[in-house]
């Protein structure tokens, strides 16, 4: 099979879909991949370390998509590459088709069948081609909520952890997933009063467990999030649900109860964000504020962190790309009931229900 790496063109995307290394398994495999000129250099990885290892250079993105039957990226397509799919595509990405009619009715409209990273499940259940840029996304919460905590970028003017005699700064997590629990262990280890909520008592346990002692965990309810508001520096939304859209969880009045200058870092922003008031961003272009509480939306976190992500996310997906390259889609996902979770469209039809039923639109099980 021939797969084809195109070049990220999503604003302040460095990341890319596969490394060398994956070039070299893939051709050990009997594929050939096609790799776009430059598409590994925000990752610090050159041309001739893709050339190195088997791959064919290809200086244009319309010849990738002409040539590959499988295209291999890291964020969803955009509408000069969906004007290029048809219907003999797979594509295999992150695609968070609820937070977008227009991409998912593009996706529809050009045939090409969409593999989702981020509804693959394991044999656990698990989110494995999402939790590495969870992890990274967790982290990066606390390092960028730290940053518009200060005063220049219209703050609290607050240092995190606080110095003695001088109390820190009080962070809530929402959501006690890998990114919550991510950003709950980064906060603490630099010295925060941390709240996390969540509404699974067993994953409450869990952190209660392992969670250092400036770590409080509490039972997710309206009433707990508004009391809890009041009381923060930096709120962190942490809520998913695969394949659909992040449940509402701060409805604009909320903010009233805020201290100004408190900053909401919505990481599920790419899923529509679970805050009224948020909106994508970009790295360029990162927070806005809306009744003196600043909003950072950035919808590619682990994108500013080429290298870390890139790495962290090819040693996730290199096995699942195998299968696909060398069983095809439907055989693959006839073996995997896990990877088939991930079709969330094929051949002009919606594929995945909470994709469905976010807009409004008729569902059909993927048939293998």
């Amino acid at each position: 099979m021939i797969v084809g790496v195109p070049k990220e063109i999503k604003p302040d995307e460095y990341r890319v879909a596969v490394v060398p290394a994956g070039v070299e398994q893939l051709k050990r495999a009997g594929h050939t991949t096609l790799v776009e000129r430059g598409a590994g250099l925000g990752s610090g990885i050159k041309d001739e370390d893709y050339q190195a290892l088997g791959a064919v250079i290809i200086d244009s993105p319309k010849e990738i998509f002409g040539e590959a039957e499988l295209i291999c990226k890291v964020k969803e397509p955009q509408p000069n590459e969906i004007a290029i799919l048809n219907e003999g595509h797979t594509v295999f990405t992150y695609f968070h088709f609820a937070a977008s009619r227009e991409l998912t009715e593009g996706i529809i409209n050009c045939g090409c069948t969409a593999v989702a990273y981020e509804t693959i499940e394991d044999r656990d259940g698990r989110l494995p081609l999402l939790a590495p840029m969870s992890e990274v996304a967790g982290k990066m919460s606390i390092q960028e909520g730290a940053k518009y905590l200060e005063k220049p970028m219209e703050g609290r003017g607050i240092l995190l952890g606080g110095i003695p005699g001088v109390e820190p700064a009080n962070v809530l997590i929402l959501g006690g997933g890998i990114v919550g629990s991510c950003a709950a262990k980064l906060a603490a280890g630099l010295g925060a009063t941390v709240v996390v909520l969540d509404i699974d008592l067993y994953r409450l346990r869990y952190l209660d467990d392992v969670m250092p002692a400036n770590v409080t965990t509490v039972y997710s309810t309206p009433e707990a999030i508004r009391r809890h508001l009041a009381e923060a520096d930096l709120v962190i939304g942490a809520v998913l649900i695969p394949g659909a859209r992040c449940p509402m969880l701060v409805p604009r009045d909320y903010l009233a109860r805020m201290k100004p200058g408190a900053v909401i870092v919505d990481v599920g922003v790419d899923q529509g964000g679970c805050c009224e008031t948020t909106r994508p961003t970009t790295h360029a272009d990162p927070t806005y504020v809306v009744d003196g509480i600043v909003h950072y939306g950035v919808a590619n976190m682990p994108g500013a962190v080429g290298r870390t992500s890139t790495f962290g996310l090819t040693n996730a997906t290199i096995s699942y790309l195998l299968r696909l390259a060398n069983e095809g889609c439907a055989k693959a996902c006839q073996a995997d009931a896990g990877l088939a979770l991930g079709v969330n469209t094929a051949h002009g039809t919606v594929t995945n229900k909470p994709v469905a039923e976010a807009f409004d639109l008729p569902y059909e099980p993927y048939t293998l």
